[in-house]
């Protein structure tokens, strides 16, 4: 059937009337498409012929991309059109949150080779290894030799990856590898599926030292994790201060977006804090954002991690910020308005899944400031209707494109309520 492309879906598909999901489909485009299955209130279709294609398509800049890697979706668009989607994703999430009128800048977007962190699955089967990441849409695992969106450091380690793993007993069939780019080199987290005997513990020891990887770890299944093999300080200095982070800690996804968040952040701080005032770091994870901020006033953190919790106290100490941290689970017990009450300005930086409780919360609270760090426009919008209806307003938005090539998107928001937060 003949299709016009009306707009893009939040997870990169164009969408014609119907609606009908058409990935790799642009805006303005007439496409032969057929129709592949149902998806949720339409139906999806892949694309048979371009009878008119978009101007603002480009040819993809990895060859995995047209073989279905689910790693990207939007390889086929230009840059500033997919900018600009991005931005228009962000101010359609304010409204839909309660601030139709919210001040929006132009997306910020890393560029590519960036991206210091790689979760990679593996499959070991009767046709070999494969390792790489999940077919759009499907569980099945695309074998990959490189990604424009990761750092070469990480791309580096694939082909010696799959040299090791058909070599590695604790690989029964299916693990996964986690490879954080620190400081002091790639740190790799390996998830397998059956145990680790002494002989694969000398591999990946042996491994470790050919290719310049500081430390190891190993955990069967989504078990706690244990060092396999550690020759050198696990180390990345967040902010100017170096932090331990655990095996397959969460960091942001580049350099260039942490530095995009926390410049964003910093400018949304009331002015009249002035080093002095006391700000709370909600889901501080090891610091990225609670570091910065104790340069700027007192820092009180709160992370479930313990892991985390620890790492960040010894760097704080270490430098001689004016930090305390402090593991709490915010999701099951956020802070209370009383709790929130000492603060000047508080900080959410939440998982995926957003924080409407602990959001609801601040929404009520006294606190003047209130800077919520976004990975989910879903769940900002939801968020963000208490803080609506509580009369607050949105100061500034800043969209940042540090997933590049997906529908992902990250955002720093700077609420206040009139006549409070930042002068």
């Amino acid at each position: 059937m003949e299709v016009l492309i009306e707009r893009m879906g939040a997870g990169g598909d164009g969408i014609a009337p119907g609606p009908i999901y058409v990935p790799l489909g642009l805006p303005g485009e007439r496409l032969h498409v057929d129709i592949s299955g149902k998806r949720g209130d339409g139906d999806r279709a892949i694309i048979r012929d371009i009878i008119t294609p978009s101007p603002d398509r480009i040819a993809p800049a990895c060859a995995h991309f047209l073989e279905g890697c689910g790693g990207c979706a939007l390889q086929h668009w230009a840059p500033a059109p997919q900018a600009a989607w991005k931005q228009d994703r962000l101010r359609a999430a304010l409204a839909r949150g309660g601030f139709p009128e919210a001040p929006v800048t132009k997306t910020i977007t890393t560029p590519p080779g960036a991206r210091r962190r790689a979760d990679f699955a593996i499959r070991r089967g009767t046709d070999g290894l494969r390792l790489g990441f999940h077919a759009t849409g499907s569980a099945a695992i695309l074998d990959i030799a490189t990604c424009p969106v990761l750092h070469p450091r990480l791309v580096a380690l694939l082909a010696p990856l799959r040299d090791l793993l058909p070599r590695l007993p604790a690989l029964k069939r299916d693990g996964s590898a986690v490879v954080n780019l620190l400081d002091t080199g790639p740190d790799l987290l390996l998830r397998t599926d059956g145990a680790l005997d002494a002989a694969g513990r000398a591999l990946l020891a042996a491994f470790a030292a050919k290719h310049g990887l500081p430390r190891i770890a190993w955990a069967r299944g989504n078990g706690v994790p244990e060092i396999a093999a550690q020759l050198a300080p696990a180390s990345i200095t967040l902010s100017g201060v170096p932090v331990t982070p655990g095996p397959g800690a969460f960091l942001q996804a580049s350099p260039d977006g942490e530095q995009a968040i926390i410049a964003a952040m910093l400018a949304a701080l009331p002015a009249k804090l002035a080093g002095r005032g006391r700000i709370a770091d909600l889901h501080a994870g090891y610091g990225t954002l609670s570091l910065p901020l104790a340069r700027r006033g007192r820092v009180t953190a709160f992370e479930s991690d313990g892991a985390a919790v620890a790492a960040l106290a010894n760097a704080a100490a270490k430098a001689g910020l004016p930090l305390a941290a402090i593991r709490r689970d915010l999701v099951r017990q956020p802070l209370t308005v009383a709790e929130l009450a000492p603060f000047a300005a508080v900080v959410l930086d939440p998982p995926f899944a957003g924080a409407a409780e602990q959001a609801a919360l601040l929404a009520r609270s006294a606190v003047p400031a209130v800077i919520y760090v976004s990975c989910n426009p879903q769940a900002l919008a939801r968020d963000l209707r208490a803080f609506a209806d509580q009369g607050w307003r949105v100061d500034a938005a800043t969209p940042i494109d540090q997933f590049l090539w997906s529908g992902q998107l990250e955002a720093v928001v700077a609420l206040s309520r009139p006549g409070k937060g930042k002068k």
